[in-house]
């Protein structure tokens, strides 16, 4: 059975979180920074295509307008059908500074947590450069 953690991160974004929610939750606003591309089927199952040929599917299992998005991956294993590897993408707004933050949260068997804190880190710069935060 593999291991799975929860790695959480976050990070500034100097934009609103009206003008963040929608790359955190539309298949063309992934599919901006998030991955290759994003596809949506009627059942609303999202596709990230990543590196150009590895597809994952994932259901949006939970969303709350301007605040927040969670995927779950559809199981590829028994472990995964008990067990379903996810992600979280949280906005959320300090009301002293008004600095808008993206909290990632990561559930998943991926065992280097430095290296997915730099793939994170990639992402949410992919992210920063079209929206210009």
């Amino acid at each position: 059975m593999a291991n799975k953690k929860l790695f959480t991160t976050d990070f500034e974004v100097h934009a609103s979180v009206k003008m963040l929610y929608p790359y955190i939750q539309t298949a063309g606003g992934l599919s901006e920074w998030f991955a290759d591309d994003v596809n949506i089927s009627p059942e609303k199952v999202f596709t990230f295509v990543l590196d150009g040929n590895d597809a994952r599917k994932a259901k949006m299992v939970s969303s709350r307008v301007n605040h927040f998005c969670r995927f779950e991956f559809l199981p590829e294993s028994d472990d995964d059908r008990t067990d379903p590897s996810w992600f979280e993408l949280r906005l959320e707004t300090n009301e002293l500074t008004q600095t808008t933050f993206i909290k990632v949260s990561d559930y998943s068997d991926f065992d280097d947590l430095d290296e997915l804190q730099d793939l994170w880190e990639g992402l949410i710069e992919n992210l920063k450069k079209v929206v210009g935060g």
